[in-house]
């Protein structure tokens, strides 16, 4: 498995895609439930090979990713050879970014002295798609990149 199984709740949202890709196996409804009950070790693999693949595109189609923590904010975009990261730091104990008001005082101060950004970028040192599933296995969230692109624009980069 390249990736993860998704959650019980992944594969309930997509229960119709689901359905099309054990189709396209050319497995119906009653043969998936025998599947399940007779060899669950060959029902488990569809279920990996359907995860896989669900990864796949969503993480293909992935341009941004950004990560949270009390003080600071990674920002990361996501290109196909490199990925772009600014990192923005708060020395202020008080501004906690983990928060809605944290986020919001930063688009309303981002020029503040307690504040310092980083810049970087860097070639993928895996397989893309690994790269930005490892970072959001570790808390990365997929996003569209407002706030990355006001950063970059703040910072020209």
């Amino acid at each position: 498995m390249k990736y993860r199984q998704l959650t019980k709740e992944q594969f309930e949202a997509l229960h119709e895609e689901f359905a099309i890709f054990l189709a396209s196996q050319k497995i119906d409804v009653k043969e998936w439930k025998d599947l399940k009950a007779s060899k669950p070790e060959v029902a488990e693999e569809e279920m990996n090979i359907f995860s896989d693949v669900v990864w796949d595109d969503v993480l293909t189609k992935t341009d941004y990713i950004e990560h949270y923590s009390k003080q600071s904010i990674n920002l990361f975009r996501c290109k196909e050879t490199l990925i772009e990261r600014i990192l923005v730091k708060c020395s202020d104990a008080s501004i906690d970014f983990l928060t809605k008001q944290g986020v919001a005082w930063l688009s309303k101060n981002a020029g503040d002295a307690s504040l310092e950004y980083f810049y970087a970028h860097k070639d993928y040192s895996k397989e893309r798609n690994s790269e930005l599933f490892d970072l959001i296995e570790k808390g990365g969230i997929m996003t569209k990149g407002h706030l990355y692109t006001s950063i970059a624009e703040i910072i020209k980069k």
